[in-house]
């Protein structure tokens, strides 16, 4: 293990050999320089910072981490098999953050679309990726994103011109392979939308074998003027991995952004989502779902910012925890003082199935408006007995009551994706992350006990008599 000087040390070693190994593009140097000198005076956090108070990442910054880069390894198509989705979506995969062209399937997208790997974006589309790279997300004061600046070396770059529509989904897998050992990575998205425009993206992260590896990554989002982005997030890593992720979202005028984050399985999980509405009209909704076991610990931080009049949001996260897993949710809406006739609404609710499951919850609201509607609240609590009871007066088991009930629960939200094959194949994940949860996406829909069977059999009998 390390400490704290030996970390930095380590970090600042590998981003000078970084810097002399790379063909870094010139405009790129400064901000990289800026990233890695401002994460060396932040440090990494602790709890004794207010927005870190209940995640410890000491593990994180104890370990001494490979770059994912020096790390050959070897993946196939047969490997990533369960994460794939409909055949004619647009897809890109990247290998401990590098994208792997053989393994990508390219789609028939509308003209002047440009998706590809980041890496070759630099190189042939300079001058939009110059104009919104590291312009969102914030470095100065977020230490994992200052680090994720300084090493982005690959990752995702999507453009869509002004009144194009892309009806072809586009899925975004990220897949780590360690082999057993700590390694770590760093990609870097940018989807930008020009006015009029709108895309569907898939974003998914999973881990192909076991090992303490480390997921740093940001995306940022630009919607211009009357643009809509539909976006999904999904986590299926390793159930010893590291993840950390910040998401950047920039809303023009009228521009409608709905954000899904459904989070199934990882270790150590931290999820920043910030949002600017920096236009009139604006639509924002984020949805989340993050279903807990073992001693997984997962924290969304969300902060919408409504800095323009007439704009509206909504915040619905769910949390399900069993054994001794613990979730974190901290919610902050921000009305500015001109941001008049704002709509806010904002909700966490949490569902224990194990009295050693934990929540944190910390709904908040800032406003300097006067004319606004904001509301926020936050549940945490176990499965209603009245409900158990009604379904096991109706001779269903109760352990598969019990899965009915939490599966309806976190169905309503994922019956907010919009996308069929994803929200089907989250659906199918969800049943076998609830105990008992198969019966109710395959064959019977529930169990039967037997007594209570017999004693419903037998008063019927005697009300036909």
């Amino acid at each position: 293990m390390l400490d704290v000087k030996e970390s930095r040390d380590i970090y600042q070693s590998e981003f000078q050999q970084l810097k002399e190994a790379e063909n870094t593009p010139s405009w790129l140097l400064p901000r990289r320089q800026a990233a890695i000198d401002r994460f060396l005076a932040l440090g990494f956090p602790t709890t004794r910072d207010e927005e870190w108070k209940y995640t410890n990442v000491a593990p994180i910054a104890k370990t001494a981490f490979e770059q994912a880069g020096t790390v050959e390894t070897r993946v196939t198509n047969e490997d990533i098999g369960d994460y794939l989705l409909d055949a004619t979506f647009c897809r890109l995969v990247f290998v401990n953050g590098r994208y792997s062209a053989e393994l990508s399937s390219a789609a028939a997208l509308p003209d002047g679309v440009k998706v590809c790997s980041l890496a070759d974006a630099m190189q042939t589309e300079q001058t939009l990726v110059e104009t919104h790279l590291a312009k969102y997300a914030d470095y100065e004061n977020q230490a994992f994103t200052a680090l994720n600046t300084a090493f982005m070396q690959d990752g995702t770059f999507v453009f869509v011109p002004r009144g194009v529509i892309v009806r072809t989904p586009i899925h975004l897998l990220f897949v780590s392979s360690a082999n057993g050992r700590a390694i770590i990575s760093h990609p870097r998205n940018l989807i930008v939308c020009e006015a009029n425009s709108q895309v569907s993206v898939i974003e998914s992260y999973a881990g192909l074998d076991s090992g303490k590896y480390f997921t740093n990554t940001v995306t940022e989002f630009v919607a211009g003027e009357n643009a809509v982005i539909d976006h999904y997030k999904v986590e299926q890593e390793s159930d010893d991995a590291y993840h950390v992720t910040t998401r950047q979202i920039y809303q023009e005028r009228d521009s409608n952004v709905s954000s899904h984050t459904v989070t199934y399985s990882g270790g150590l999980i931290r999820n920043d989502v910030n949002t600017v509405l920096d236009g009139e009209g604006c639509n924002c909704m984020l949805n989340g779902l993050y279903v807990l076991r073992g001693s997984q610990h997962a924290d969304h931080h969300l902060r919408v910012d409504h800095a323009k009049p007439h704009c509206n949001s909504w915040e619905y996260y769910k949390g399900i925890l069993s054994d001794q897993s613990r979730g974190v949710f901290t919610g902050r809406i921000i009305v500015r003082e001109d941001a008049q006739k704002t709509d806010a609404k904002q909700s966490n609710m949490n569902l224990l199935l194990s009295p050693d499951a934990l929540v944190d919850t910390k709904p908040q609201l800032e406003i300097l408006a006067d004319d606004v509607k904001c509301t926020h609240g936050a549940t945490i609590g176990q499965i209603d007995e009245d409900a158990i009871f009604y379904l096991r007066s109706r001779g269903i088991r109760e352990e598969a009551a019990r899965s009915l009930l939490t599966y309806a629960f976190a169905g309503e939200s994922l019956g907010q994706v919009r996308i069929e094959p994803l929200r089907e194949r989250l659906l199918d994940l969800l049943s076998t992350r609830l105990p008992h949860g198969q019966s109710l996406r395959f064959g019977r829909p529930f169990e039967y006990d037997d007594d209570f069977s017999k004693i419903v059999r037998s008063a019927d009998k005697r009300r036909e008599t």
